[in-house]
C-alpha cells in the first residue's frame, strides 16, 4: 500500500483527495494545511493536520502530493518539503520550469529524494502528446489551444494582487486560429493570436481598479503576451462562477510524410472539473514516484522521464493482456 500525504486543501487538494479515495493501492496518511485543521472538512474522511505537524510523519509517507499554486506556494515551499519527502506537484508556469527543475534537482539529490514536477494536463498530458506527435511526425508544426475554461494558476495569480478579494480567469481559444489549424493551413500564430484571457475580479473597498487592471495585463508569464479583458464584479458573482471549474483544450500536430500526404494529429480534453482531473493526474504520478523511489531513483523527473507503466495500478502481465 502506497502511503500519501496531501499538502493543501483548496480546489486542487479536494480533487486529489477524491482521486486518492478511488485508488485501491493508496492510503492517505493525512491532509496537511496552513489553516486551522478544525475548519477543514474534507470531502473524504481523512485526518487533517496543521502543516507544522508534517515533520512528525517523516519516514511514514511514501509521497507528498502538493496542491499549492505556482505563483508563490510551490516556488517557495517545495524545496523545503523535498528535504524530507518525495513529492509530486503541478507547477505550471511553463517559462520557469527549467529554473524550477534546477533548483529542486540539487535539493533532491542532496537528500536522496525524488520529485515529479509540472504534473497535470498542461504541462503534463499535453506535454506527452506534443513530444509523441513530434517524434512520429517530424515534418510538421505543433499547436496547443486551451479552453474555454478556468485556469487555476492564472486565477490564483490574480488573487495574489494586493486589493483583490477574489478572482476567476477564463482562457478562450480564438476561433479563427483554431479553424485555420484544423483546415491544415499550418498558420504561423503568435501567442496573442491564439488565445484571449478574460478575468472577473472582485476587489476590496477603496482598491484602485486602474492599478489592479494594469498589474493583471502586464503580469509576465501570465497575461502580458495575451489580449486580456478585465471585468470588475462582486465577490458573489465570482463565487457563483467558481462553482463550475470546467476546462479543456487541444494539442495538434499538422504535417506531412510526403508532398502528397498530409496528416493532422489531435488530442482533445473536455473537463467538467479542472482541479479534479488535475488531481487525478497527480495521484497517478504519485503512484509512479513511490515505485521509482523504492527502486532507488532520486532527483527531479517530469512526465518525459516516468515509464508509463508505473502510472497504472495494474501489473505488467495484466497490462500486456488487457491494454496492449
Amino acid at each position: 500500500m502506497i502511503k500519501v500525504g496531501i499538502v493543501g486543501y483548496g480546489n486542487l487538494g479536494r480533487g486529489v483527495t477524491l482521486a486518492v479515495s478511488k485508488a485501491n493501492d493508496m492510503e492517505c496518511v493525512g491532509i496537511f494545511t496552513r489553516r486551522s485543521p478544525s475548519t477543514v472538512i474534507p470531502v473524504v474522511n481523512y485526518p487533517v493536520y496543521a502543516m507544522d505537524k508534517l515533520a512528525d510523519f517523516k519516514g511514514e509517507i511514501d509521497v507528498l502530493l502538493l496542491c499549492g499554486g505556482s505563483a508563490t506556494d510551490l516556488p517557495n515551499n517545495t524545496a523545503t518539503l523535498l528535504k524530507d519527502f518525495n513529492t509530486v506537484d503541478s507547477f505550471d508556469t511553463h517559462a520557469k520550469i527549467p529554473e524550477y527543475y534546477e533548483k529542486l534537482e540539487k535539493v533532491a539529490k542532496e537528500n536522496g529524494k525524488l520529485s515529479a514536477i509540472s504534473i497535470g494536463w498542461d504541462p503534463g498530458v499535453f506535454s506527452i502528446a506534443r513530444m509523441l506527435f513530434g517524434a512520429v511526425l517530424p515534418d510538421g508544426k505543433d499547436y496547443t489551444f486551451w479552453g474555454k475554461g478556468v485556469s487555476q494558476g492564472h486565477s490564483d495569480a490574480i488573487r495574489r494582487i494586493s486589493g483583490v478579494k477574489n478572482a476567476i480567469q477564463y482562457t478562450i481559444p480564438k476561433e479563427q486560429a483554431l479553424d485555420s489549424v484544423r483546415k491544415g493551413e499550418n498558420p504561423a500564430l503568435t501567442t496573442r493570436e491564439k488565445h484571449l484571457r478574460e478575468c472577473f475580479v472582485a476587489i476590496e473597498n477603496g482598491a484602485d481598479k486602474d492599478c489592479i487592471e494594469k498589474q493583471i495585463k502586464e503580469m509576465p508569464n501570465y497575461f502580458a503576451d495575451y489580449d486580456t479583458i478585465v471585468n470588475f464584479v462582486t465577490e458573489e458573482e465570482v463565487r457563483k462562477m467558481q462553482k463550475k471549474l470546467s476546462h479543456g483544450g487541444f494539442v495538434f500536430r499538422s504535417g506531412n510524410t510526403t508532398s502528397e500526404n498530409a496528416h493532422l494529429l489531435e488530442l482533445s480534453l473536455k473537463l467538467d472539473s479542472n482541479p479534479e482531473f488535475t488531481g487525478s493526474v497527480l495521484v497517478a504520478y504519485g503512484r509512479a514516484v513511490a515505485k521509482m523511489a523504492k527502486e532507488g531513483k532520486t532527483g527531479v523527473v517530469t512526465v518525459f522521464d516516468v515509464p508509463i507503466k508505473y502510472l497504472s495500478p495494474l501489473g505488467e502481465d495484466e497490462l500486456r493482456r488487457t491494454l496492449l
